[in-house]
């Protein structure tokens, strides 16, 4: 058990290790950075092991779903409140802890706001260690109990624009994902969702159980090897993960689609190396040898800063660092364990997957 006050000085880490282990998805460090300060601003919420609740205390998923490159995405930070609201007064309940759905610059974070205005704790029990693109991969298995009605709430986009959108939506886990991912186009490419409320038993067997902790310790060791400059901070990324630096290079070419709410794309590495996504990184290949599979972390930092670039930022032209490390590394949920919720990324990108994982 431990209790950890989320201050200011954890700002930084939470994004920037979140941001990795996001691999490639998991939205912006700016934005996260924004929600994390004014979460730390408003109050002092609390991050805690989910042994320090009650087994039948209730847990909310909170998450962002969207394709981050898109250009008219929006949410106000009262939406991510909002969305919560939605669900309690449908389902008659009261909260009592907040969890994220994967990690990422915006998603190890999400969720330090709406704690701090509910006056409940952070739990570090994410659905996920690491991003993912689907739904129902971040349902933590839920999707295997057929009785189980999904409860979700969006709420996104510009009242100005005529692409705010506010929904909620009950029924089976795959069609209610869905319409959220739909919701999220009509709001403009981006939605803040809670849902599916779940017990701290649930949580304990299913849960990415300290996940939020290794993403703040990472961070902390990128912090300190910053000084000594951005190949000190590959090196402390890799280290801290047991992963490896792939290569370094300039990137020749980014092909990009946002179809259906999701980013879909490849990025060329100079000639021999090429990264598929589907929002996060799916495979890595150097002249078509298979070197890591979603879900092992593929990401790419920054070969000047040493800072994560995600697949909505990268660039032609960036020099860019790319590193691996194998899935037995990371911290993850129940949703990366059902080989059938694959399938889908296979479709995305069009390379096998799921031979390679399971």
């Amino acid at each position: 058990m431990s209790r950890i006050k989320l201050t200011a000085e954890l700002v930084e880490a939470a994004v920037l290790g979140g941001c990795v282990l996001g691999g490639g998805g998991g939205g912006s460090m700016e934005e996260g950075r924004k929600m994390a300060m004014l979460a730390v601003n408003l109050s002092s919420p609390e991050l805690i092991d989910v042994e320090d609740l009650d087994e039948n205390a209730l847990l909310i998923n909170v998450s962002a779903v969207g394709a981050p490159s898109a250009k008219d995405a929006y949410a106000e930070p009262i939406y991510y409140l909002r969305a919560i609201e939605l669900v309690q007064k449908i389902e008659g309940i009261k909260i009592d802890g907040i969890i994220s759905n994967e990690a990422g610059g915006l998603a190890t974070v999400n969720g330090w706001l709406q704690a701090a205005m509910m006056g409940v704790p952070v739990v570090d029990a994410p659905s996920n260690g690491r991003a993912h693109p689907t739904g129902i991969m971040g349902a933590m298995g839920l999707h295997k109990i057929k009785e189980y009605k999904s409860i979700q709430a969006a709420v996104g986009g510009k009242k100005e624009k005529l692409t705010f959108t506010e929904v909620v939506v009950t029924g089976s886990l795959e069609k209610v994902a869905t319409l959220i991912r739909a919701a999220a186009v009509q709001a403009g490419g981006f939605v803040a969702v809670a849902r599916n409320p779940i017990s701290c038993r649930y949580a304990k067997e299913n849960a990415a159980l300290g996940a939020v902790k290794q993403a703040i310790n990472l961070g902390k060791e990128m912090i300190k090897a910053k000084e000594k400059g951005p190949k000190a901070v590959i090196d402390a990324v890799c280290d801290y993960l047991k992963g490896e630096l792939i290569a370094t290079g300039s990137i020749e070419n980014v092909y990009l689609e946002s179809i259906g709410g999701f980013d879909v794309g490849k990025v060329i590495l100079e000639k021999d190396y090429e990264i598929t996504f589907w929002n996060e990184y799916m495979t890595l290949e150097k002249k078509g040898e298979r070197l890591a599979t979603f879900p092992d972390l593929i990401m790419t930092l920054n070969a000047d800063t040493g800072m994560p670039v995600t697949s909505a930022e990268i660039k032609a032209g960036q020099k860019i660092a790319v590193i691996k490390t194998k899935k037995e590394n990371l911290i993850l949920g129940a949703g990366m364990r059902d080989p059938n919720l694959f399938k889908a990324c296979e479709e995305a990108v069009g390379k096998k997957i799921i031979g390679y994982v399971f």
